[in-house]
């Protein structure tokens, strides 16, 4: 039961809760609802604790807290926050809340319920199912999301409580919570335009899965903003005078760059922290002057502030024109300081601000509830189309959506004018399809800014374009191949589906026939065998690329009788991240690779990393990311009872985590002392005869390391390059680059992924 002091502690913040309500009730009866809401949740979850210790109802608090005041819903939501846990964790049912609270509020908890149920993977016992039902669930309750966006909303408040209360949880759990966060929950805040929310998630996210990092680069930036705080000021002096002489009425704030930002701005540009220039930005917030367009305002104050500073112009972004597709409205340029460093300014008016902040939810309060049919409206009818067509498998529709929401805009525009917007790496046949499935289906070229193009021409922003159809005209088989929406390539393979099949059976005949040459029936082994030699994901695409001669079956026989111990890691790749194959395959499986399968893994413990005495591993390095010893680490055990080992940062990780979380074993490192692990440097600095091989000597000589592969060019007196070396551990790879820093002419160095395919 709860004490005094737990009683005290949620009617402190039930209070403040109430406090901020108050704002968006309409009236009496939606507060009283409210506070209905409360008492209910407060007597359900009555004597429950979280892990941390204190009372369960805080949660609920929290997330309503969060609903109200970073997002800006109104009671309904609210409610619904309070309530959201209910039928998960009591015997209530959906029907009693809507009993008592309404039907509205009775469907956003539902839809809660089903997405918290397919995030914590229950119901999952089938083995064959494991690796898709997580995702599977999560298709089916995604269905919901066009019906309305307050449960996504809600969700995401929910998902960003967990992470601030995230260090009470074991690491298997956060390991599944902050891959979710990274590949689903993360870039859905982004698009739905709520910043300070998808910030803050980056943030936790960097905080657990590489502290050092996280708490070195946080170090920074506060010694860098104690540094440069009086230079940041001087620079908003001038701006601040010259705006309050205009009549405007504004405020004027500072921000600084997020570690997670920092950190990833340094691993996609292979840069030191040094180097990252951008860390301080300006932001204007005016009240808009009647009669005079906010638009105008924007420009007018850009034209105000640029007479005290050179504006670097191809650093000008104008999203007052045309906004991003989740609404975000605002003008950036960049300016030089008077101590010679280009400092970011953003203009906004109170308004665009708000939709800055709040995202979609911040649009209601300004058209009121009525959705609008804008960019987020059409995205979400994509996901929709996506979701309804039988054809996409969970898996491929989970990689699907996280594309979706990750894709960058360009706006183009029709022969009248009208501006429309595409994903990033968008062709003519993409906007074909965008314009309706018929003018698609009939496209045999286009004109781009009146210029002729083939429909496989890649568009930019700004770009005009017109279609040119014809009616005899029919989508082809090579379309697919540079078609980028989701959209065009299910209506073209809708169209196509009928050839492909007819292809499938001609490839599969073929195939039997020549295999019946050497004496060979089709069988599992066999299959799997080709897929791994011509790097397929399924035996349709083997029998379609037969068919249309893209495979040629010349030398079958060698193929057949390779062996498959080489194949080792193919395969492995091929099992693990594939959908399971068709029922009719299954007892064939254990034919596939003779590899040992080892004793099953209890996941609740935590798994050691070791080294044998004859140099070999108890665990295999994922490939993708080649962790070493000190790298923060997650486990993945695949169908051998083999522990992979990734990074915790690793895309494929973190795609891994998301749909196949029940697989994660706590992976922890031990001493490793005989073998050592590939790693690759990043170096850049200035060009000198013999640097280069200073800096090798010094490697192997001095050092005692082993080289395996080097790459170097250089250019204007710059050189630049990487070292692929053998390391014991990540503290050694630290030391390593520390010294080289110390040659004469080396700028940077910095630890960067080995590229595989290069090796």
């Amino acid at each position: 039961m709860f004490t005094e002091q737990d009683n005290e502690l949620i009617q402190k913040e039930f209070e403040s809760l109430r406090v901020a309500s108050l704002k968006r009730c309409a009236n009496q009866q939606e507060y009283e609802e409210v506070i209905k809401a409360f008492e209910f949740a407060n007597e359900a979850h009555k004597g429950v604790r979280r892990r941390s210790g204190e009372p369960y109802i805080i949660h609920p608090i929290a997330v309503a807290k969060i609903v109200v005041q970073e997002i800006g819903l109104g009671y309904k939501s609210i409610v619904t926050a309070l309530l959201h846990d209910i039928v998960e964790d009591t015997e209530y049912t959906v029907e009693d809340l809507q009993r008592l609270f309404g039907a509205k509020v009775a469907s956003l908890v539902d839809g809660l319920t089903k997405i918290k149920s397919a995030m914590d993977n229950k119901h999952n016992s089938q083995k064959n199912d494991e690796k898709s039902m997580q995702a599977e669930n999560f298709k089916r309750i995604l269905l919901t999301l066009n019906d309305d966006v307050r449960v996504v909303l809600i969700k995401l408040a929910d998902r960003l409580h967990n992470l601030r209360t995230i260090g009470a949880m074991p690491e298997r759990k956060k390991d599944k919570i902050l891959s979710e966060s990274m590949y689903i929950f993360i870039p859905l805040a982004h698009k739905l335009g709520l910043y300070s929310m998808k910030s803050e998630m980056e943030n936790i996210w960097l905080r657990y899965r590489e502290p050092e990092i996280y708490n070195r680069l946080s170090q920074k930036v506060d010694n860098l903003t104690e540094e440069r705080g009086d230079a940041i000021d001087q620079f908003i002096s001038p701006i601040y005078q010259s705006l309050h002489d205009e009549g405007y009425k504004f405020t004027i704030t500072k921000r600084t760059k997020t570690p997670y930002s920092i950190w990833k701005k340094m691993e996609n540009k292979n840069i030191p922290f040094e180097q990252i220039y951008d860390l301080f930005a300006v932001r204007i917030i005016f009240e808009p002057k009647e009669g005079v367009s906010e638009r105008k305002q924007c420009w007018d104050i850009y034209s105000i502030i640029s007479e005290h500073y050179r504006s670097k112009m191809d650093r000008i972004r104008d999203w007052v024109s045309v906004p991003k597709s989740n609404g975000y409205e605002a003008l950036h340029c960049t300016l030089m300081s008077q101590n010679g460093t280009w400092v970011e300014v953003q203009i906004r008016s109170e308004r665009m601000n708000q939709i800055a902040e709040k995202g979609v939810a911040a649009h209601w309060s300004y058209k009121g509830v009525n959705k609008s049919e804008t960019e987020l409206d059409n995205w979400l009818a994509m996901v929709r189309g996506v979701l309804e067509n039988p054809d996409v498998g969970a898996l491929e529709f989970l990689d699907k959506f996280h594309e979706g929401l990750l894709a960058s805009e360009i706006y183009v525009f029709t022969p009248k004018g009208d501006s429309k917007s595409l994903p990033k790496g968008a062709t003519a046949l993409d906007f074909a399809y965008y314009i309706h499935s018929k003018v698609g289906n009939r496209a045999i070229a286009a004109k781009v800014n009146h210029r002729l193009v083939p429909l496989s021409h890649e568009l930019k922003n700004g770009d005009q374009i017109e279609i040119i159809t014809a009616e005899a005209q029919k989508p082809q088989r090579e379309w697919l191949e540079y078609a980028h929406t989701p959209k065009a390539k299910d209506i073209i393979y809708d169209a196509l589906k009928a050839d492909i099949e007819d292809a499938i059976t001609k490839g599969q005949t073929i195939l039997e026939e020549e295999l019946a040459k050497l004496g060979v029936k089709v069988q599992h082994r066999v299959i799997k065998k080709l897929l791994l030699e011509y790097n397929l994901n399924n035996k349709d695409e083997l029998y379609n690329k037969i068919a249309t001669g893209v495979i040629k079956l010349d030398n079958l026989d060698k193929i057949l009788r390779k062996n498959n111990e080489s194949k080792f890691v193919k395969y492995w790749k091929l099992q693990f991240f594939s959908s399971t194959e068709d029922e009719d395959d299954e007892n064939d499986a254990e034919e596939e690779v003779h590899v040992e399968t080892r004793p099953a893994i209890d996941k609740k413990k935590d798994y050691l990393l070791k080294e044998n005495y004859d140099n070999t591993l108890t665990y295999k390095v994922a490939d993708c990311c080649n962790p070493i010893p000190g790298d923060a680490i997650v486990g993945f055990v695949d169908d051998h009872n083999n522990v992979i080992v990734h990074k915790k940062v690793c895309k494929k990780a973190i795609s891994l985590a998301t749909v196949q979380g029940e697989k994660i074993v706590n992976a922890k490192w031990t001493k490793h002392t005989f073998l050592s692990f590939l790693a690759r440097i990043s170096l850049r600095g200035i060009d000198r005869i013999g640097i280069v091989t200073e800096i090798t000597k010094y490697i192997t000589l001095e050092l005692s390391v082993n080289i395996r592969k080097i790459h170097f060019e250089t250019h204007d007196g710059i050189f630049e390059g990487y070292i692929d070396l053998y390391v014991h551990d990540a503290q050694d790879l630290e030391m390593i680059m520390k010294r080289i820093l110390e040659v004469k002419g080396v700028e940077s160095v910095v630890r960067s992924d080995v590229k595989n395919n290069e090796n």
